[in-house]
């Protein structure tokens, strides 16, 4: 492993972990179950959003989101789900990092709820018919979708939500305290500067028109 910085005080082996925190016990390791039992399922019925966790062969890590109408993940049994890829920018990291390497970490959140859903397991891309005609809306079906072979699944408590005051109205930030996603993509690929500020404005008019006509 490459030194991330020259610190003296790092800790590098899961021995000096335990020794500060010492060991997880009880129930908090009893509940990771190998299965998508009636709790499991009625969590990702209702979630709307995850986030997914892959690396690519040499371990490099990534982390995406994927969001759609609740339900839009659909269980297909015991121990299978698969999530539908609607179009996006056709970077393909995740994908890319699964056909490489197939182990993954799911996240599912629900709006208002501070508990999560984490799913390990192992996926892999499948453009299986019967999986996509479930996915389909507004008659188009996504190309792909990503099937996940489950591991474990546990239900994570609410100290990082309550922390962060995630879901509550007076926490929310306006979003005109930082430039637009074009703005900000542009300046930070020096693009910016080669535009007048009309053109620019037309670059979040662009992302804005997709958003309404390519989400599927």
């Amino acid at each position: 492993m490459d030194d991330l910085h020259p610190d003296p005080h790092r800790i590098a082996d899961s021995a000096g972990l335990r020794a500060l925190y010492g060991h997880a016990e009880g129930l908090a390791l009893r509940k990771s179950i190998p299965r998508l039992d009636r709790h499991a399922r009625d969590f990702i019925a209702r979630s709307p959003f995850l986030c997914i966790a892959t690396a690519d062969a040499r371990g490099r890590a990534d982390v995406s989101p994927r969001g759609d109408k609740p339900g839009f993940v659909h269980v297909l049994d015991d121990h299978h789900l698969a999530i539908p890829d609607r179009p996006g920018n056709n970077r393909l990291d995740t994908m890319v990092n699964i056909v490489e390497n197939p182990n993954v970490g799911l996240i599912f959140m629900i709006p208002g709820f501070e508990d999560t859903l984490r799913i390990n397991g192992r996926a892999e891309i499948t453009a299986d018919p019967a999986i996509l005609a479930r996915a389909e809306v507004d008659g188009k079906r996504p190309k792909t979708a990503i099937r996940v072979k489950v591991a474990e699944q546990f239900f994570h408590c609410a100290k990082a939500f309550r922390r962060a005051r995630l879901w509550q109205p007076d926490a929310m930030v306006d979003r005109k305290a930082m430039p637009t996603l074009a703005r900000i993509i542009l300046e930070q690929t020096e693009e910016a500067a080669k535009l007048k500020e009309d053109e620019i404005l037309a670059c979040d008019a662009a992302i804005e028109e997709n958003y309404r006509t390519e989400l599927y």
